[in-house]
């Protein structure tokens, strides 16, 4: 005859976390105490009948006389179900950290939110436009910061640039004059005014600036135009297509202001310039430059290759394609800027 199954042996190993709490003992170091653990450490013997705790055996499994305090509740793994009686028994949802864990997936997701909008920004005033438009808001203020706005933000009186010389040297440019805001039919060689009519021209702005050495000028300008961002993408697609931007024979003019450091500086006298179509602004900006005592340079060179270290030209010797650039740049972050600065909604 068959012997019958017996009943699975109970837990017995006194390492097993929660078993020295059960049986009355002190807890292991690092062992997660639970509310019946601390009911037995204090003595109290008020917890639920088998009629309301699911874990109490009922009394058709009575407990054996001369049985170990606790033994009445089931052990129960965290990992893994226990069993009692050969069925298997559940745990409990574990709810305690519920709240805690919906605190922190909210705190990421706020997170994430913050490094987004911190990138889109640095990405904005860095000009790192991606190639695509900007945000409409911040396109149309941009395009109508010319009437709005002190000369003063536009083209600072003092203008720092930190490591924008050779070798990485620092340079500092002072304004000398400012142009009155004009149309673009004199600001440009005929070629270069034909290349951006598709953009249209609604303001132009300039302010020449001198160096600290005052041996070096450059024009400086924004060019505000009536395009949409579609149509300054398509611009921007065509002067790096066509390298439109190195064409000796499209370039801007300089603004030579009687009685100062620049009014010598004519076309005969541009040595380097660069220029740039925005596509998240209504904009142009260049700038052009050349030596304050009105020397004449045959071959003008496009600030990207008079910046390179092997150039040996008049222009990249003397470090007319960093003063360009460096200049440029930073009056189109100060651009950037003032339009950040106007579209913030006050919190």
């Amino acid at each position: 005859m068959p012997s019958q199954p017996s009943e699975p042996p109970r837990p017995s190993d006194p390492a097993v976390p929660g078993r020295a709490a059960a049986a009355g003992q002190a807890p292991v170091p690092g062992e997660r105490v639970t509310e019946a653990a601390r009911e037995t450490w204090s003595g109290r013997d008020d917890r639920p009948s088998a009629a309301t705790h699911p874990f109490v055996p009922s009394p058709s499994t009575a407990v054996p006389e001369g049985a170990p305090p606790g033994a009445e509740r089931p052990f129960v793994p965290f990992a893994e179900p226990g069993t009692y009686g050969g069925g298997t028994v559940r745990p409990r949802p574990f709810r305690g950290r519920a709240r805690p864990l919906a605190v922190t997936a909210a705190t990421c997701v706020v997170l994430g939110l913050g490094l987004i909008g911190g990138a889109v920004t640095g990405s904005w005033l860095t000009g790192d436009d991606a190639d695509g438009p900007g945000s409409p808001g911040a396109f149309t203020a941009a395009g109508e910061l010319w009437h709005g706005v002190p000369v003063d933000r536009l083209f600072p009186p003092t203008v720092r640039g930190d490591g924008a010389g050779p070798g990485g040297s620092d340079r500092t440019w002072t304004r000398i004059a400012v142009a009155p805001d004009t149309g673009c039919k004199d600001a440009f060689d005929p070629l270069l005014r034909q290349a951006l009519a598709p953009v249209g021209c609604l303001r132009l702005l300039r302010a020449t600036y001198v160096d600290a050495t005052r041996s070096h000028v450059t024009t400086v300008g924004l060019l505000f135009t009536k395009a949409d961002a579609a149509g300054m993408t398509s611009l921007k697609a065509r002067f790096r297509k066509e390298g439109l931007d190195r064409r000796t024979d499209l370039l801007p003019l300089p603004y030579a202001a009687k009685g100062t450091d620049a009014e010598g500086f004519g076309k005969n006298q541009r040595a380097s310039w660069t220029l740039s179509v925005l596509t998240d602004a209504p904009a142009v900006v260049y700038a052009v430059s050349g030596f304050a005592d009105g020397r004449t340079v045959a071959g003008p060179q496009p600030a990207a290759d008079a910046m390179k270290p092997d150039s040996t030209t008049a222009a990249a010797q003397a470090g007319l394609g960093h003063e360009a650039k460096g200049l440029a740049d930073r009056v189109e972050r100060g651009l950037r800027k003032t339009v950040t600065s106007t579209t913030e909604k006050p919190s």
